[in-house]
């Protein structure tokens, strides 16, 4: 039971990230449709976010009510009714007020089985969940792909909103398999909520919360505007760029079913430091004036370096702060991640409508560069380096 519960858990990750990458590989095509400044994607991108902060902060008190279970088949649900009404949209007015619900059904869901999954189980199934949400969201380029050649980017929203729907009856239908691992380990499951203030007070949360607000502002810019980056910088169609962006995922999957593995070897801290590093080269390549092969490798390499750094944050929690702090810990980390994806990425399409859209690998320089210093503080503040 225990390891079917597991693969539910598999599941579910594969279908946080399924809709994830369907904005930035519509966008090239949607803006021109709605008529509209190709900065746009950016407000709905913040509407989105901030309904994810919003929902993250509430998580502790939601998963306490629901469980782990009905909050991740609920929130599936949710997500799914938002996509169908973005395939179903014919103003950008009505993209925001879908953008609603779709961030809404993002953040409970993704704090309660971040902190689901770190307490409960081993470090590289952490990886390996979270490649399971690569592999989501590298279909969605993919599907979003196929559908602009044929019924148009509403077809390829409409195709995803299905598979959630279909996510949400099996996640609806296995429910009971939560209550019985809930049952053999509720202590460990549920520790008592703690007040924001006192949670912020805790050595090293400032610097964690940070860390994610970088992390996730470079992973969702690089989301949302590598499609406009490969067409506007390097000339290719609507079509190519969104399959071609794909290839962030590409390497963010293979990196967490490789850092699955590495993890047996080597520490969390260690991880993080790995992906850093070869984030700092893919972010080189995409600086190199050599044209789209530069710029796709520079595209797998930061994918591939973002592989490690996300799990091995949410797992390293319950060590550094504590198993009766982590849901706490992991829920400010949801909100500040967010608030990253809320206000960088559009903050970068305010600079490539007013300056230009090839300034985006400079902008990932200087968030990286923000990460890595907050990481070596979290380190000292909190005394654990290995």
């Amino acid at each position: 039971m225990l390891h079917l519960l597991l693969g539910i858990i598999y599941l579910a990750f594969i279908s946080l990230g399924l809709p994830d990458s369907l904005l930035g590989s519509a966008w090239p095509a949607m803006y021109r449709e709605f008529a509209v400044p190709v900065s746009y994607a950016g407000g709905i991108s913040a509407i989105i976010s901030i309904g994810t902060v919003i929902s993250s902060l509430q998580s502790d008190r939601l998963t306490k009510r629901l469980g782990t279970g009905r909050v991740t088949a609920l929130s599936v649900l949710t997500t799914a009714v938002a996509l169908f009404g973005f395939s179903v949209s014919h103003s950008f007015a009505a993209l925001c007020l879908w953008a609603i619900p779709y961030g809404l059904g993002a953040g409970s869901v993704d704090a309660s089985l971040n902190n689901y999954v770190a307490l409960h189980y081993a470090s590289r199934h952490m990886s390996w969940l979270h490649c399971m949400w690569g592999l989501g969201a590298s279909l969605g380029p993919y599907i979003m792909g196929y559908a602009l050649t044929g019924g148009g980017w509403s077809t390829g929203y409409r195709i995803i909103s299905l598979l959630q729907f279909a996510l949400a009856a099996a996640l609806l239908l296995t429910l009971p398999l939560w209550k019985t691992k809930a049952t053999g380990t509720a202590g460990a499951e549920r520790p008592q909520p703690l007040p924001l203030k006192k949670v912020i007070r805790i050595p090293g949360a400032k610097e964690v919360m940070a860390m994610f607000f970088c992390y996730c502002a470079v992973e969702q810019t690089a989301i949302l505007w590598a499609s406009s980056y490969l067409a506007l910088r390097w000339g290719l169609s609507a079509q190519e760029a969104a399959s071609h962006a794909s290839l962030f995922f590409v390497g963010i999957t293979a990196g967490r079913a490789l850092s699955g593995f590495l993890t047996l070897k080597f520490s969390d801290t260690q991880m993080i430091r790995l992906g850093q590093a070869v984030l700092l080269v893919g972010v080189l390549c995409l600086l190199l004036p050599f044209g789209t092969s530069s710029a796709l490798t520079g595209l797998v390499l930061v994918g591939l370096g973002c592989a490690p750094v996300y799990p091995s944050i949410i797992h390293s929690t319950p060590d550094r702060f504590g198993a009766d702090q982590s849901q706490a810990i992991i829920g400010i980390q949801m909100a500040s991640a967010y608030v990253g994806t809320c206000l960088m990425p559009p903050l970068f399409g305010l600079i490539a409508n007013h300056i230009s859209v090839s300034l985006l690998p400079p902008y990932l320089l200087v968030l990286l560069a923000m990460m890595a210093l907050m990481h070596e503080r979290l380190l000292k503040v909190t005394g654990k380096k290995a």
